[in-house]
């Protein structure tokens, strides 16, 4: 990883890497909204899971979803797995993220090791996952294996959500591996140069659309985020290819 730095930006601060990527954001007069589209996707599971007990980000970023789902579900235990200390200790100083308490818990680790710990089996609920190196490129964490030490780490009826980010042609073969990991995948249309959201299921939901998009009204209305667009990517998701 290269050296650490922030930018702001017509009233966003943006975490760098040491490179001219953005690996994340905040929005200064909003610390807890979500800035970017694929961001606030990756909160797609929220229109199947109203309550989790127990949330898991791998990769802090710039600790956007890790504030958020702290604040807006304070009776769920969040936490955030993330290689480098230097980056927790950005994030507590430059993009608002509070200590850990006893329903936060941001600890410097490795996303391999949490994934396969025998004492995070059955645990989590929800599992964000975005694992990104300074360059960007594609996930760092990406195979079959690792998809499927995700699944053992989540509750029989958990999700995970990924933001996959790589060259358009590669798409395919991350969807594959995810999908010989879970029971169910879906994926939303892509957005922001090669981003796609996939959301995975340890056991295929019953989709009712009416029902989702009746869920979809109450997340903007609650979560100010754009659940009905989500909605409506599911169904062009089923009626063919990304």
């Amino acid at each position: 990883m290269g050296t650490l730095n922030f930018s702001d930006q017509h009233g966003v601060r943006n975490l760098h890497f040491g490179t001219h990527f953005i690996q994340g954001a905040m929005r200064l007069d909003d610390p807890i909204a979500l800035e970017f589209e694929y961001i606030q996707q990756m909160m797609l599971w929220t229109l199947f899971s109203e309550s989790p007990s127990n949330i898991v980000q791998l990769g802090l970023g710039a600790g956007a979803l890790t504030k958020f789902c702290h604040y807006h579900y304070p009776n769920a235990h969040t936490s955030a797995i993330e290689l480098e200390q230097a980056v927790i200790d950005l994030c507590h100083a430059e993009f608002l993220l509070p200590l850990n308490n006893p329903q936060l818990s941001v600890v410097a680790g490795d996303a391999w090791a949490f994934v396969n710990d025998a004492a995070n089996a059955s645990a989590c609920d929800v599992m964000q996952i975005d694992l990104y190196d300074a360059q960007a490129q594609r996930p760092t964490l990406s195979s079959s294996d690792f998809y499927l030490a995700c699944a053992r780490c989540l509750t029989a009826n958990g999700i995970m959500v990924v933001n996959i980010f790589c060259d358009r042609e590669e798409h395919s073969q991350h969807i594959a591996a995810i999908e010989h990991a879970f029971s169910a995948t879906a994926w939303l249309p892509e957005v922001h140069d090669s981003n796609i959201v996939v959301i995975a299921f340890k056991r295929a939901p019953s989709i009712d659309f009416e029902q989702l998009y009746l869920r979809a009204k109450d997340i903007e209305q609650q979560l100010k985020l754009p659940a009905n667009a989500w909605v409506d990517g599911l169904m062009q998701w089923m009626q063919g290819p990304c």
